[in-house]
């Protein structure tokens, strides 16, 4: 095997861990939720910590979560084209949207969310409300969602690449969502 698949089949197995995270960080939202409100409301206390936690925790479902739809092949796509396409055209419809879509502008968004996130580390920035957290916990889903992102669209691409080659087998059945 390739070193090339061996990136491809590390990176799908990291998208799988970040998703398993995702999927904690919704369980640990809802409870968070679930506890907020019967604290607030059954006993008339209440702090912006538990409200601020609930949003950091749905950046990590949705930064780490990502990864792994992609991975999936559950992502969004152009069904108009997409479902009409026979043997290889998904292929190479997801190769050309891969180059030219996701890679440049999950690179780019990573470019631009790193100094984001090391300006609010180095900072110590504070959430403005009263009782609030740290911000940073919150923009490091930023880079590192981005990144992750990107590095599972090399896989994708290298694992199409492969498939095309004749190198691996890929189940490209496309179904068009139930509307």
């Amino acid at each position: 095997m390739s070193a090339f698949l061996k990136f491809a089949l590390a990176m799908d197995w990291i998208s799988a861990q970040l998703g398993r995270l995702a999927a904690w960080a919704v369980l640990a939202a809802s409870l968070i939720s679930a506890g907020n409100a019967f604290v607030r409301y059954g006993l008339d206390f209440s702090s912006n910590a538990w409200l601020e936690i609930q949003w950091y925790l749905f950046a990590a479902t949705v930064m780490l979560g990502a990864p792994l739809v992609l991975k999936l092949n559950e992502h969004v796509r152009v069904d108009i084209i997409y479902g009409k396409l026979k043997r290889n055209g998904p292929v190479y419809v997801d190769l050309f949207g891969l180059i030219f879509f996701l890679l440049p502008v999950m690179g780019l968004l990573f470019w631009l969310s790193l100094p984001f996130f090391l300006g609010m580390l180095r900072s110590g920035e504070m959430s403005g409300n009263i009782g609030g957290l740290i911000r940073w916990p919150a923009a490091l889903m930023m880079p590192l969602g981005f990144g992750a992102v990107f590095l599972q669209g090399v896989a994708e691409v290298i694992k199409r690449v492969a498939y095309l080659r004749g190198l691996i087998k890929m189940d490209t059945h496309y179904e068009k969502p139930v509307q």
